[in-house]
This record gives structure tokens, sequence and C-alpha cells, in this order.
């Protein structure tokens, strides 16, 4: 990649305004480099190298990266703190007979780290009562009420995705039970008084392992109880790897880099998931109108929402049960119910979001924090309404419903810039009520009356960390690829190089100088094409959402003239024929 006298990347294909007002950026000369080296070393097809490059991937480990094998990648639990003994406690409760409960927090992270536990739990004959908070009446985590309601009828409370801040709920619990944490939030200065909170992202960590979501550090205990079934003569116990669609659900759908042993899981957990053993997950694929192999699209904008809708505007527990529920009939209820919850969110979310845009925008785009404030925003939509400013801004995104003299917000994060510790120093100086969470995922309860103050600071400190440094509109492009060269067999082994989401985003590559040979308005905002390079090579392509902006009518009203084209490559399946689509984002005049 070329540099300006600036020190900016020269554009991509010398595109600096695109016909989505963006501006395109390819590889480094570094990344080019590496490339090079693994194709010298592998003989794979530039296009993988290319990919490989970018995710950092040393030639020498190339092959062993293609092919992730989880045995080689776990880690070993016992290098997080607290493991053993919170391993050792809960083998004993299961043992002994003991009354188990456990509190979990109602997104999908939360949701499938307790079916994690009740599934082992029914498998080994003991049952657990699932308690799981209401996002507006009792709010985030444990609660003093409902935790010592919990003790009182409870030997062990444990708590999943939650409970690394709950100094007092857990104070209350400890006067009459025992109380475990498995946790990947941020933690602070002390931890709460229970007998163990095993998390990647305490303080005294290391933090090698602090992209895992709170189901991987549950999966780890799970590995770990293994150890005692063992010594206990009891075998392995319950099949873990048939566990694995839950832990990639909730990797995805937490927003979890898909690194190390990240990427292991979520491999073979859509393996496991796409033979559709869970009665709840084939449910929901079901009325989500899943017609192909699960890949990480349809965990994080099919499935993943539809179990978030309960703790979003339904009841809260309604995500967990379906993930935890071994009846068919049951798990075809549930998901009827989510499946409508979801309806209902997103008529909220529209409002919502249309109002928090054109805040935003008052305010601007550029800035390191794009944030909006509303009366009366509905708590369970803010988290996906900031998402949607993110990815329109290219920044950290906040947003917020006000209620009283508080508002209660969250927030989104993009690569590179870690918003939960920002919003704990936040809370640390006393500008927010309550805040926490992780890199790319935070929540925080503010004063109506220091609002302002505190979104100016937290601006502040996402400065810092160079939020906004870089362009909103800038596309980054893996390289340049000819019509020809888009193959089945091509996507089939770029695949090998994901999963992809968070922390490892999908290749997109440029179609260069191209015509428009068809070009058909599917629905009202979207456009399918057929694109040629003017001799043999064609390519089909669809661009969801094209006529919400300036895209579609362009290239609707081409004239004949010539494009560059940009976006993912992916198999359309159809009649049982597979061919190639281009998943068209962007498009420059040549």
């Amino acid at each position: 990649m070329k540099q300006e006298s600036t020190g900016r990347a020269v554009a991509f294909l010398g595109v600096e305004r695109s016909l989505a007002g963006r501006r395109w950026v390819g590889p480094s000369l570094e990344v080019e480099r590496a490339a090079g080296a693994i194709g010298q070393r592998t003989g794979l097809p530039p296009a993988l190298c290319q990919v490989l490059a970018r995710q950092g991937v040393p030639a020498e480990e190339a092959e062993a990266y293609l092919s992730p094998q989880l045995r080689d990648l776990l880690p070993d639990p016992r290098s997080l703190k607290d493991m053993e003994a919170a391993a050792a406690r809960f083998w004993a409760a299961v043992q002994r007979g003991e009354r188990i409960a456990i509190f979990a927090d109602y997104d999908v992270d939360g949701g499938a780290s307790a079916a994690l536990l009740i599934d082992w739990l029914g498998q080994m004959g003991r049952e657990a009562t699932l308690y799981v908070p209401d996002r507006i009446e009792e709010g985030y985590g444990p609660n003093v009420p409902a935790m010592r309601e919990l003790a009182a009828a409870h030997d062990l409370i444990v708590c999943v995705d939650c409970g690394t801040l709950s100094h007092e709920p857990i104070a209350e619990a400890v006067k009459a039970a025992e109380v475990i944490v498995l946790d990947h939030h941020l933690g602070g200065e002390t931890l709460p008084p229970a007998l163990a909170v095993v998390n990647p992202n305490r303080q005294d960590e290391s933090g090698e392992l602090g992209y895992l979501c709170a189901a991987g550090v549950v999966f780890l205990m799970l590995v770990e109880l293994r150890r005692h079934l063992r010594a206990a003569g009891r075998g392995d116990g319950p099949e873990l790897m048939a566990m694995l669609d839950l832990v990639a659900l909730a990797t995805v759908a937490d927003v979890a880099p898909l690194v190390e042993v990240n990427r292991a899981l979520v491999r073979q957990g859509l393996k496991v998931m796409a033979q559709r053993r869970r009665p709840g997950l084939v449910a929901l694929a079901d009325v989500a109108r899943m017609n192909s192999a699960p890949g990480t699209y349809h965990l994080g904008y099919l499935l993943g929402p539809r179990v978030n809708a309960g703790g979003r505007v339904g009841r809260a527990d309604l995500g967990a049960r379906l993930l935890a529920t071994r009846s068919r009939d049951e798990a075809e209820a549930l998901a009827e119910r989510l499946d409508q919850l979801n309806s209902e969110r997103r008529a909220i979310e529209d409002a919502v979001r249309a109002a928090a845009l054109e805040q935003a925008e008052a305010r601007g785009l550029d800035a390191p924090l794009v944030w909006a404030a509303g009366e009366g925003w509905h708590p369970g939509v803010v988290g996906i309404v900031a998402s949607r400013l993110k990815e329109a801004a290219g920044r950290p995104a906040v947003v917020i419903g006000l209620d009283g003299d508080e508002g209660k917000g969250s927030g989104r994060s993009v690569s590179g810039i870690d918003l939960g510790a920002a919003i704990q120093k936040l809370a640390g100086e006393g500008l927010l009520l309550r805040g926490g969470g992780h890199r790319m995922a935070a929540g925080l309860t503010v004063a109506r009356a220091r609002l302002d103050e505190a979104m100016a600071r937290l601006g502040e400190l996402l400065a810092r960390q160079g939020a906004g440094a870089m362009g909103p509109a800038d596309l980054r492009l893996d390289g340049v690829l000819m019509p020809g060269a888009a193959t089945v067999e091509l996507i089939e082994q770029l695949e090998r190089a994901g999963p992809f989401g968070a922390g490892a985003p999908a290749p997109r590559f440029a179609l260069p100088d191209m015509a428009v040979r068809h070009a058909r308005r599917v629905g009202e905002t979207h456009l399918k094409l057929t694109l040629s390079d003017g001799a043999a090579g064609r390519v089909d392509a669809i661009a969801f959402g094209a006529f919400d902006g300036e895209l579609g009518p362009a290239l609707e009203a081409h004239g004949g003239a010539r494009f560059h084209f940009a976006g993912r490559l992916e198999i359309n399946e159809w009649g049982g024929r597979r061919k190639v689509q281009l998943r068209l984002e962007d498009a420059a005049r040549a």
C-alpha cells in the first residue's frame, strides 16, 4: 500500500469517495509481503494468502491455522484463577445432591451459559433453579432481594455472565449460601466475597484469555469437572463436544473476538449445530426460516436476536429456557413466542433508531464518541441502536434511555477500542452511577444532570485510545480479484480461514473495471445484478439495502458505465446448484 506525503495510505484503486461515500483502503505493504511469503511456502491461492497475512498468520503456521484443532488450542482450565475451587465446589454440590441456583444475565451469553450448566446437570441426574433478572425492574446482574431469596432456598448459587462487580448482593447471599461467579466482564480493584470468581478479565489475571465470553468460561469449568468425574471413577460424564453449539452461539452473539481457541470453539460448534440435535436451536432455526447450514451470520443476525428478544421486550428467562429445554413441544412454543417478541423489538428499535440517528448526526458523526439520549427510549433496544450508530459512523457509540432523574444506556465499540475499560474508569471517577462491560460492549447508568459532562469525558477517554483516528467511511479490502478467479472452490478455501466475525473481518475484495449487464430491483430496497468484465467473466451480485442510499439508483441507471465493485464472495445454493455470488457492499466509477 503506497503512502501519501501525509502518511495516510493512498486510496485503493484510486477510490477516494465511492457511490456509498466511502474511501477504499487496501492491504498494507507489510501484509502484501507477508502474503507473498505465505504463497511461496504453501502454494495457497493469492486471495487466501492475503487474508491469512491480514490476520497476522505466519507462513509456517498457515496450514495449522486453516485446520484449528480444539485439543491443541484449548487452554488448561486451571490457568484461570479460582477455577479449581469453583469446579471442586460445584462437583461437591452435585455429589451431595445440594440445591443449586443459576443466576444468569438476560442476553444470549447469559442464557447459553445457564443452558450449558442445566444441560450438564440434567445428564448427571440433577436439576437447578434458573433465575434471570428482569431488565427493566431489576437491571443487569445480581441484586440484593433476588440473591437473598435464592440463598434462603439453595446451598449454592452460580452467577453466569454477571457478578464480578456485585459486591453487595453477593455479600448478602453468602450469609446463607455459597456463591460461584463465572464471568468475563471487566473486574474492579476488589472482588466480591464469593467462594470463587472465575473471570479472565479480573485485574489480577494475565488477560491472555480475555477474549472468552462467559459461555467459554463455563465450558472450561465443565472441562475441569471432567477431571473430578474421572477421579471419582465416573468416566468422562456428559459429551462436552455436543455442547459447543451453545458456546458458538454465545461467542458470536456476544461479539467476542474470533481468535485463538474461540475460532475452534465456533467452528466445531457450527458443525454440532448443523446436526440439529438441540430442540431449542432447531425450533429457533425453523421460525427464522434458515434454509442452509449455520454460519456466523445466522448466529449473529438470525438466532441471537431472537434469543435476546425475551430479555429485551418480553420475559427475561425465555431465551435461557429455550436453549435448555429437551422438549420439542416446549421448544417450538418458546421459539414462536421469541419470534413474535423479536418482531415487536424491531418495531420499537426502528422508532428509537430514527430519533437517535437524527440526534447523533446533529452532533456530528466524526467525534471519537457518537451518542444519543432520549426520553422513554426502551432499555431493551438501546444496545441494538448503539450497534447501528457504530456501524453508521465507524466509531464507538452509546445510546441512553432517560427516565426520571436517570438514564440507562448501552454502548458498542469498534475494533481496537476498549469501551468497557473507559466506562469503568468513568464510573470510578463518579461521573456514572454504575457502569461496566467488556471491550466491545458495555452498559451504564448516569444521572440526567451529569449526562453531557459524562459523555464529553467518555469521548476524551476514547480519543486517547485512538477512537475516530480512522476515517468513518473507510472500507478495508483484501485486494483485487478477477471474475474468473471467483470460484466456488476459492470461496471454500477462504472459509477455511474463518469463522469470520468480531476480531476477524470477513474477506472483502474489489472486482475492478466491470460493467452492469443486468440490474433488477428486489423488494423496495435491494438490487440484484449481473456483472461482466466484457469478456468471459461474469459474476452475479446482490446489494441489500442498495436503495437506502446512492448505490442502488446509480447502478440501476448505469448507462453503460464501468465500475469497480467491492464486497464479500459467498456461495448461493438454489435448486441443487451452487453458484458464486458477490454480496455487494460498495461501488465506484472506474
